[in-house]
């Protein structure tokens, strides 16, 4: 037994201990009686709108519960099934679209598997001698050849076939057309293209500006005209050529671009050139130049113009280098061949117009831009199109180009006096400095 003093000590513990049982209980009870109120409620921040969630005192209400979360499960399933479907129907388009993929690598292989001769020659590519590559980053030598050639292998394997060191096939027509479905550049022949008889030497600089070449110049077997007397008097036929009277040198190509029509559709050459410095003009395109007549008139005043065209109706470009102007026998399709911020001014008279894809003139007139030096002119002669055309498409597609107004005239198209809804736009716009 324990001393009289021991007897309090042991009556306060036994009640401190009775206490922190109490405390402890009632901690336990509290704590379920909230964690059976959190979860019989709604997580509404507002506690007045708390109501019942798991209605353990409410069969009814509970039984309404577990069919709505049944309704849910079901609709959840659902939506997975619809979405598995769609996932299985997606894969299933990838696979065919690899495969067809596949399918075009292989194709392309055993196409160029099956190439031979000239073509094989022509395609490449070819590998480097040694010692020359570290400039190039690459071993081989790849010809330039046109997408397109690909795609018409039968008249490009016809295109090239010849006895090498012989004549070429009398072909332009067909290599103009060849070209003209996307296989530009063409492939290198080796092959001569046949001299024409009784050829004589051309006529000398500057009398030949303005002296219709020889008949001898060229040969005449892909033309209805065998010589220049026919493709001058074509104009008085009823028949639509391209370019029909600019053959004959006596004609409306003596007067053009010599005029300024102030306020009209015609600008006159000194006007455009007088709207730079004098003499920083000096290089430059005419684009569709015809029979090389705009050429000409800059070559009077000391500026050198290479003309593009292709040989539709007449042989265009062996009438410029009759001239003693330079010819580029190259499609409206064709990347400029001229390097970055090059040439002093570009003009085109007719061709670019609304008969070309809106697509591929979008990109001719960013190319354009291209080649044009800061302060580069591009003289844009006689646009044609229809008034819708013109504020919906064209207007808006060369000031995206970024091209500076400098002139900028619309007029309609007189058809024998009377006026339709076709619209010239003739346009001298500048390249920004910066």
């Amino acid at each position: 037994m324990g001393s009289i003093e021991e007897q309090p000590k042991r009556s306060i513990l036994t009640r401190n201990s009775i206490c922190s049982k109490l405390k402890i209980l009632l901690l336990v009870v509290s704590t379920n009686l909230l964690s059976l109120f959190l979860f019989s409620c709604t997580f509404d921040p507002k506690w007045s709108t708390c109501g019942p969630r798991i209605h353990a005192w409410n069969s009814a209400a509970l039984l309404h519960e577990l069919n709505a979360t049944r309704s849910d499960l079901s609709g959840s399933r659902t939506l997975a099934a619809d979405l598995q479907r769609r996932l299985a129907v997606t894969n299933s388009l990838l696979q065919t679209l690899l495969a067809e993929v596949s399918r075009a690598r292989e194709d392309d292989v055993a196409a160029a598997d099956e190439l031979s001769g000239e073509l094989k020659l022509a395609m490449g590519p070819h590998k480097l001698p040694l010692g020359f590559t570290s400039n190039l980053d690459t071993d081989e030598l790849y010809p330039a050849l046109g997408a397109g050639c690909f795609k018409f292998q039968d008249e490009l394997v016809e295109y090239m076939s010849y006895e090498v060191g012989e004549e070429c096939p009398s072909d332009d027509i067909f290599a103009q057309r060849l070209m003209l479905k996307g296989c530009e550049p063409l492939p290198r022949r080796r092959c001569h293209p046949r001299s024409p008889a009784g050829y004589i030497e051309p006529t000398p600089f500057p009398v030949s500006l303005w002296t219709t070449p020889p008949d001898t110049s060229i040969t005449w077997d892909a033309y209805t005209c065998k010589n220049y007397t026919c493709l001058i008097n074509r104009n008085k036929e009823k028949k639509s050529y391209d370019c029909k009277d600019c053959f004959d040198l006596n004609g409306r190509e003596k007067t053009r671009w010599l005029l300024d029509d102030a306020g009209g559709l015609s600008y006159g050459i000194d006007a455009v050139l007088a709207s730079k410095p004098r003499g920083t003009i000096r290089i430059g395109l005419d684009i569709g130049g015809g029979s090389g007549t705009f050429a000409a008139r800059m070559r009077e005043r000391k500026v050198t113009i290479v003309t593009s065209t292709m040989n539709f109706d007449g042989p265009f470009n062996s009438f410029i280098a009759g001239r003693g102007l330079v010819p580029l026998h190259i499609s409206i399709a064709h990347r400029l061949p001229f390097f970055d911020g090059t040439l002093d001014i570009v003009h085109s008279m007719h061709v670019l117009c609304n008969w070309i894809p809106d697509v591929v003139l979008e990109f001719a007139l960013y190319d354009i831009y291209r080649v044009l030096r800061p302060g580069g002119l591009f003289w844009l002669d006689h646009f044609f199109c229809t008034g819708a055309q013109l504020n919906a498409t064209y207007v808006p597609m060369l000031e995206g180009v970024g091209f500076k107004k400098l002139r900028w005239t619309t007029g309609r198209k007189l058809d024998r006096g009377v006026e339709k809804d076709e619209w010239y736009l003739s346009a001298l716009l500048e390249k920004p400095m910066t």
